[in-house]
């Protein structure tokens, strides 16, 4: 289990949402280093769609949170010239399916420089990715594309769950030297902790998961988006009499196998929930490292609980596609419990029961 985050003391704390905290990292690290620049459209007067570059155009100059054309190819592959010549640019894809014209740079270049010139040109470059569903966008603003991303060798790509980690994390990305794509969970933009931004919380770095709630009876596996989804299922599972475990992988690569593999071998089963569809999506590579790994701890097969293998749906059908309580607590349910085998054994039924 990764060690805890080191808190603030309580009187410096204060309701905090994630989309606050991001802007206090990006604040915080162009304050700290005059090579980071912030650019993508409407990042500068407006202060982002979302308001998360809100106020760095103002304080730090157009020249470095700058506006620009509704281009994406070109918004990152100026940023890989950037780059390039010595700077850290933090690139806004406005929304997740927005970003998909400048696959081609991040694939053909922003993966590949560091590893062509042999580490003579690092690519520190973050690329911030508003992403996930549950805010009633339509096509092309809800997708779930951390697969892409993950299948692309040469990128580091993490995702926050918490208003700690937002900050966190989003320092870590800016300040590595090697690309970093942040998906940031847009449904989660605007939930609130207590949080110092005068004092943040020390959290965990990249490639580490966290444990957010220990139990014993299975483990939950999930990040992003689908964490608050995660835990409110663990919470309604105790009424069956199962303790579930909560791992936030936090970051999706590098993967911390350590952690998740620790739990799983702890509890012998796992249910594996995102928001990106099933069918090649993140939950088949987690699933078949927790197989290779925890065979012989495995109680039941691994589940995995994600969207349909479907284009996002229009608005009024987001609930019915996005992994809810109900449909987590339906996969733990099926995870082969010791009671449902007696019961089998005995001739009854096979519903429900508790570890």
């Amino acid at each position: 289990m990764s060690a805890p985050a080191t808190r603030a003391p309580a009187a410096a704390r204060k309701p905090a949402t994630m989309a606050q905290a991001l802007n206090r990292a990006m604040r915080d690290a162009m304050a700290a280093d005059p090579t980071v620049h912030v650019l993508g459209e409407d990042v500068g007067t407006l202060g982002g769609v979302f308001r998360v570059t809100d106020g760095l155009a103002k304080e730090f100059g157009e020249d470095r949170c700058t506006d620009t054309p509704l281009a994406e190819a070109g918004i990152l592959g100026a940023a890989v010239g950037m780059a390039m010549y010595g700077l850290r640019p933090v690139v806004e894809m406005q929304f997740d399916a927005f970003a998909y014209p400048s696959f081609e740079q991040l694939v053909s270049h922003v993966s590949r420089m560091r590893n062509r010139t042999h580490g003579a040109l690092p690519m520190p470059i973050t690329v911030r990715v508003p992403y996930g569903g549950g805010i009633g966008g339509v096509e092309h603003h809800s997708d779930s594309s951390e697969a892409y991303y993950m299948a692309t060798p040469g990128l580091h790509v993490v995702t926050p769950a918490t208003v700690a980690d937002a900050y966190g994390l989003l320092r870590a990305a800016i300040a590595s030297d090697d690309p970093v794509v942040f998906m940031e969970p847009k449904r989660l933009y605007w939930g609130k902790a207590d949080w110092s931004p005068d004092s943040p919380e020390q959290v965990p770095g990249i490639g580490r998961a966290v444990v957010r709630r220990p139990g014993r009876s299975a483990t939950l596996i999930t990040y992003g988006p689908s964490v608050p989804v995660c835990l409110a299922a663990a919470e309604a599972a105790r009424e069956e009499g199962w303790e579930l475990e909560v791992v936030d992988l936090r970051s999706l690569v590098p993967f911390d196998e350590e952690t998740v593999v620790s739990s799983v071998r702890r509890t012998g089963r796992a249910v594996i929930v995102h928001e990106s569809p099933g069918f090649g999506g993140p939950g088949g590579e987690v699933a078949a490292r927790v197989s290779e790994r925890c065979f012989h701890y495995l109680e039941a097969p691994v589940l995995r609980v994600a969207g349909f293998d479907i284009p996002y749906p229009p608005p009024m059908l987001e609930r019915h596609h996005l992994p809810g309580v109900e449909r987590v607590l339906d996969a733990v349910a099926r995870l082969q419990w010791e009671s449902d085998w007696t019961a089998a054994a005995d001739g009854g039924g096979t519903e429900g029961g508790g570890n």
